[in-house]
């Protein structure tokens, strides 16, 4: 197994529940939460603390596989704080490295979930996890990982370029799932591709860094930045390339979504889990798709995260 460093952030999420207050409302090709009116007040039907953060829901996934786990972010010394070290000391996860913020609060989200329908709509505070300078990327001497997975550091491109600079002096290999904050700034990003081994995005996000908008042309083009290249295209599957395989890829199986939270990081964290462990592409493809659909049929982020011993059936994958 490897010892992975899962750099990003920890939230406390608080899920409300209901079966109909908080349904989806079409207005003119859109959809509004509920019907909610100002100023009243909304019986809800189930309330749920769970935690969960890009870095948090990651690290979950490889110390679940077998590896060893680092986790590096933010929290402050308050009880969402303490629930989140709470799970990653539960999980196995290295919590050494997080580092406790005076005068901030741990981020939080508060999760409207309609039960009927599983959509939701997420209100988030980051608090500690807005910022991420105060990271040292001398702790990759430490720590010393074989990988270093970064989900968004909400557009911290100063801090990801000194963790990729140095990652790369170590012989570090890098994954990294940029995020929105980080896509506004696609020159400065493509700048930093340089360093990275693999790159997962979705299709959207991959049209924001290159021209393109079909798969495989967004795939290639991808490729003269980055040797491995994940895009994610929804329900519909996506695209895979490493250089010598590309592969496209259906979903893992059609289930109910009870809860979407979490499903980009638990694929994302699923293929790393499994190629670190010695698996083909192809078979990291499959279990990332899988972990994605078991998270996405429980409640929370990181609930439905899989060990990489179940028994996984066939699903639509093809070598192009």
């Amino acid at each position: 197994m490897a010892r992975i460093v899962s750099l990003g952030s920890a939230l406390q999420d608080i899920y409300l529940i209901d079966h109909d207050d908080l349904a989806p409302t079409d207005i003119g090709g859109a959809a509004i939460l509920g019907k909610i009116l100002v100023g009243s007040k909304v019986d809800i039907d189930k309330i749920s603390y769970e935690v969960g953060g890009g870095g948090v829901n990651s690290a979950i996934t490889f110390a679940r596989h077998g590896h060893e786990t680092i986790f590096i972010g933010n929290v402050s010394n308050d009880s969402a704080g303490t629930a989140i070290i709470k799970v990653l000391n539960r999980e196995g996860i290295d919590s050494s490295y997080v580092n406790f913020l005076e005068r901030k609060t741990t981020g939080t989200s508060i999760v409207l979930l309609d039960a009927k329908s599983g959509e939701r709509t997420i209100l988030t505070y980051r608090g500690a996890s807005e910022q991420f300078g105060n990271f040292s990327e001398k702790d990759l001497d430490l720590i010393y990982p074989d990988w270093l997975y970064v989900t968004t550091l909400r557009g911290d491109l100063d801090t990801l370029e000194r963790f990729f600079k140095y990652a790369k002096k170590l012989n570090i290999k890098i994954m990294f799932n940029p995020g929105i904050k980080e896509l506004e700034e696609p020159k400065k990003l493509t700048s930093l591709l340089k360093y990275v081994d693999i790159l997962n995005v979705n299709k959207s996000e991959a049209a924001k860094i290159v021209p393109g908008t079909v798969l495989t042309e967004l795939l290639y083009r991808l490729n003269n930045y980055v040797e491995t290249v994940i895009i994610t295209d929804g329900a519909m599957g996506g695209i895979a390339g490493n250089g010598k395989e590309i592969y496209r890829f259906g979903i893992y199986e059609d289930t109910k979504i009870k809860d979407a939270t979490g499903a980009g990081d638990a694929f994302g964290s699923g293929f790393l889990a499994h190629l670190a462990a010695g698996k083909s592409f192809k078979a990291a493809l499959i279990f990332a798709s899988a972990n994605s659909t078991a998270v996405v049929s429980k409640l929370g982020a990181n609930k439905g995260i899989l060990n990489g011993r179940e028994q996984l059936h066939p699903m639509p994958i093809q070598k192009i």
